[in-house]
């Protein structure tokens, strides 16, 4: 199985496109997330969207809106907000974690293999087969 990001932008009008993905995929949705940490001082999130693996092909696509939005808990925002009521909508709960930044990682795809291996610790998605 292959898991892969694919980051959309950091949340600002591409949140729009995110929700719109939950909504077109509503029978592969498998979570929505809310994956919160601190950068410079600044209490921020990223919303994501797991979509269950594609069969055949086993392409499991992690959409993401990366750091971009503040967090909620601190920060109330229209745009998590909007998140949060399309997973209600959908049926889903948000699931919420707290990791590392991805400004300590030198290259984005190391900051995303550390995400999906929280992940797959969680049991949130499946690991390799």
């Amino acid at each position: 199985m292959i898991q892969r990001f694919i980051e959309l932008g950091e949340g600002y009008s591409d949140i729009y496109e995110l929700i719109e993905l939950a909504k077109a995929n509503h029978g592969r949705l498998q979570h929505m997330m809310a994956i919160h940490t601190k950068i410079k001082d600044k209490d921020m999130t990223s919303l994501v969207v797991v979509l269950k693996p594609t069969d055949p092909g086993k392409f499991q696509a992690l959409y993401i809106c990366r750091e971009g939005i503040p967090n909620p808990h601190m920060l109330p925002n229209k745009r998590f907000d909007l998140f949060a009521q399309t997973a209600e909508s959908l049926g889903k709960q948000i699931i919420e974690l707290t990791v590392k930044p991805s400004d300590i990682y030198n290259e984005k795809e190391l900051y995303y293999q550390y995400l999906i291996g929280i992940l797959r610790l969680n049991h949130y998605i499946l690991p390799l087969q």
